[in-house]
């Protein structure tokens, strides 16, 4: 089992527009999507589900690209 985690990465603009284009890519290609974060190598399964969230308070907002999936059951389960 993996361990649990939480990571924020700040990237320039130039970098977030990459991995935005090669995310959408993907997506249009019915592919699998592949990233590094922190030093770890994430898949992400087509079956995953996409959301975009928006927060408000009264310091700021904030809108988040959501990726979620959830861990398939082994065969040896």
């Amino acid at each position: 089992m993996k361990q649990e985690r939480d990571i924020e990465k700040i990237y320039s603009t130039a970098e977030f527009v990459a991995k935005l284009r090669r995310l959408a890519d993907t997506l249009e290609n019915a592919k699998p999507f592949e990233i590094q974060i922190a030093n770890e190598r994430i898949y992400v399964p087509v079956r995953a589900h996409y959301s975009i969230e928006h927060e408000r308070d009264e310091s700021g907002e904030e809108i988040e690209f959501q990726i979620k999936w959830s861990h398939e059951p082994s065969l040896d389960s």
